[in-house]
């Protein structure tokens, strides 16, 4: 179909890995972060062009037990370090993937019953906006406002994507050079390839 595709799936096969399919060849593709076992769950993966650089990211769930949910945080925490010399140059930088964090009460279907599952733990939640206050900017947040009910990630059970009882957990996050330049921003709900949909975002740049 006239793309270019770069993959890091996990040493596990078939537990996780992140691509980038991109009609436009990159300068430079880059896998990991330089940590073992997050680098053997298949995380990170990066394009570099002349003008930007994007990246796709899974961050890891804690929704198993408290194993897991330790490993989540150690991620974040190594995944900021990873990124923040990013931010030292002009190269807009775009993240994109699924962070397995639900921000805000509006980016939840019932945060009151949800504030203590994996997910949306204050934690999880203060990381994330000291995170996006580093630099970087919720793309598709900036751009529809405080729409409510816009999800990209509902369960299997008990038809909670027909019910709209669903998490937003798929980010675009960018360098805030950038914020500005959304002109498109949409999460293509009618889509069914699994139990996320894909969080579409057209940047002029």
């Amino acid at each position: 179909s006239g793309y270019n595709g770069f993959y890091f799936p996990a040493v596990k096969k078939g537990y996780s890995g992140v691509g980038i399919l991109t009609k436009e060849k990159p300068d430079r593709v880059q896998t990991g972060m330089g940590v073992d076992w997050i680098d053997a769950e298949g995380r990170v993966i990066m394009a570099e062009y002349p003008g930007f650089r994007v990246f796709s990211v899974y961050a890891p769930s804690g929704t198993t037990g408290e194993l897991r949910q330790d490993m989540k945080y150690r991620f974040l925490d190594d995944f900021e370090r990873f990124i923040n010399p990013y931010l030292s140059d002009a190269k807009p930088t775009l993240l994109c993937g699924d962070f397995n964090i639900a921000h805000r009460e509006i980016d939840i279907h019932n945060p009151v019953a949800n504030k203590n599952t994996s997910g949306f733990l204050p934690e999880e939640r203060r990381w994330l906006s000291g995170f996006i206050k580093s630099g970087f900017a919720d793309a598709f947040r900036h751009h529809v406002g405080d729409i409510p009910d816009l999800y990209s990630w509902w369960t299997y059970r008990a038809g909670a994507k027909e019910r709209n009882k669903g998490w937003r957990i798929d980010y675009q996050l960018v360098t805030q050079s950038i914020e500005q330049s959304v002109s498109r921003a949409v999460i293509e709900r009618e889509l069914n390839l699994s139990d996320h949909v894909p969080v579409t975002l057209r940047y002029d740049l």
